[in-house]
């Protein structure tokens, strides 16, 4: 091993993005092996260094490696559900059909693994096939049968069948690209419990028909918006116009099980984002459809869930603003929080009723309802900004308000240029947040305050900042309007 390839296994040892960056230019090895002759790629791998393995990839390492076991690099990224390095894998040239010495295939083993994310990654790449067309239907039948069977039995009954493990399973949810989903470890093995929304995904690419029901099966099955299983049925309907889609919807508005109603909530706000522009008959009929549910709707989660399906596109509806005027004083947050965005629209002043009900909204119990009537309020001219500003600065003020980042988020882009904003902006550099330090470092910046560059060295203090950020280039752009320092900015 050469000196040159002993700084570049420290560095990706150590996490360092910055130095394996520095390291990978020209004349450089991004195929260095350590001590025990094993790539710096599987290194990274195996410690979950995502963005390390990309910049590996990128600068040239071989994306067929193999540890020290044998075991090719997709497969430990497959087995930690490791999706962006499986999809720069699978971009750099590895191949997700191919056989495993144990009879499997890197895909099948992420199918079993219950990750969709995971899953997709193998099966879509720039330089693949359509996985209809590249897969032989016994290897698709084999791995819709996989789905199927991990789903139905369950992740953690299959898990205990598989490796004879009779313990309690580590239980916890975890993020799958944006989504979430339980990931159980028992005997030795780790899966997710995505195995609904990896069937979905496999019946979707391989033109397998899903009956309706069964896709609302599997999203009540986990009632819970953001599990995968939930998410993939209702983006799968969601885009769909068809007459049999709109009959469910209106059947499931009415089911006695508030998570059925939920879910055709859902459903109808998908169903907006993905065919808003198209030729889609009846998008007056849905919003249509949501104004009067959102009237008649008891279950203040679905209602939550129906307000948000009404107002989430910033499209207006006739009778929004008295919608919102008549939940202002719902008993339950969850509706609360949703009625700021039904009493305004952009480029439009509030009306007088509007005005009021967010006022009131201001001295909430909740503080996302505060928060958000005050938002609405400041970006308003016509009305007195002094009370919703001083809302957004006493929930910055909080070290404990699940709102302080966003309102520090607020502070800093308004043009709240009180002594009490730039104070609670320096206060943010004490604090051990590195994201809440960044945020008032560019809100003095914005503010030409000659402290900018001190509190851009404070940021720093707890690490780099990364780029492209735009709070951190507002440091060049101060340097360039002041010319207090030599331009660079902070790097």
């Amino acid at each position: 091993m050469t000196d040159r390839d002993a700084l570049l296994v420290a560095a990706v040892r150590a996490g360092n993005l910055r130095e394996v960056h520095a390291l990978l230019g020209p004349g450089r090895n991004a195929d260095a092996t350590d001590e025990n002759g094993l790539p710096v790629l599987c290194t990274a791998v195996a410690a979950g260094e995502e963005e390390i393995a990309e910049a590996l990839l990128r600068a040239g390492a071989d994306p067929d490696a193999v540890d020290a076991d044998g075991v090719p690099v997709l497969c430990t990224a497959v087995a930690a559900f490791a999706h962006r390095t499986v999809a720069a894998l699978v971009s750099a040239g590895v191949d997700p059909d191919r056989d495993l010495p144990d009879g499997t295939t890197p895909l099948l083993r992420a199918v079993e693994g219950g990750s969709p994310a995971t899953v997709t990654a193998l099966l879509w790449s720039r330089d693949l096939q359509d996985p209809q067309t590249r897969l032989a239907q016994p290897v698709r039948e084999r791995l819709l049968a996989a789905a199927r069977h991990w789903y139905e039995r369950g992740a953690e009954a299959e898990l205990r069948r598989r490796t004879g493990a009779t313990g309690p399973a580590k239980t916890s949810t975890v993020d799958d690209d944006w989504h979430e989903v339980e990931e159980i470890t028992l005997g030795g093995r780790t899966v997710r419990a995505g195995h609904g929304a990896v069937l979905t995904t496999l019946e979707a690419a391989f033109g397998v028909p899903t009956p309706l029901t069964e896709l609302v099966a599997r999203a009540v099955r986990h009632p819970d918006p953001r599990h995968v299983d939930w998410v993939e049925s209702s983006t799968l309907l969601g885009r769909r116009s068809d007459e049999e889609v709109r009959e469910l919807v209106t059947y499931l508005r009415h089911h006695p099980s508030s998570d059925h109603r939920r879910f055709a909530a859902d459903v109808l706000a998908s169903r907006q984002y993905f065919l808003n522009g198209t030729a889609y008959p009846h998008h007056e009929d849905d919003r249509d459809l949501l104004a009067a549910w959102a009237e008649t709707e008891t279950d203040p989660v679905v209602l939550a869930e129906v307000l948000w399906a009404l107002t989430e596109h910033a499209e207006e509806h006739p009778r929004l603003e008295s919608i919102g005027l008549r939940h202002a004083g719902h008993p339950d947050p969850l509706v609360r929080r949703k009625v700021s965005d039904c009493l305004w629209w952009p480029d439009r002043h509030l009306t007088v009723e509007a005005a009021a009900a967010l006022r009131a909204l201001t001295h909430d119990a909740d503080a996302e309802v505060r928060f958000q009537a005050a938002l609405i309020l400041v970006g308003d001219e016509r009305q007195d900004l002094d009370g919703p500003r001083a809302v957004v600065r006493d929930l910055v003020r909080d070290p404990h308000s699940p709102m302080r980042g966003g309102a520090a988020e607020a502070l800093a882009e308004s043009g709240d240029r009180t002594a009490d904003a730039t104070e609670l902006l320096l206060s943010l550099l004490d604090t051990d947040d590195r994201v809440l330090r960044l945020v008032g470092a560019y809100g003095l910046a914005r503010r030409d305050d000659p402290r900018t560059p001190e509190a851009y060295a404070r940021v720093e203090e707890l690490g780099p900042i990364h780029l492209p950020d735009h709070r951190a280039n507002a440091l060049e752009d101060w340097l360039g309007r002041n010319e207090a320092l030599p331009h660079g900015g902070n790097g």
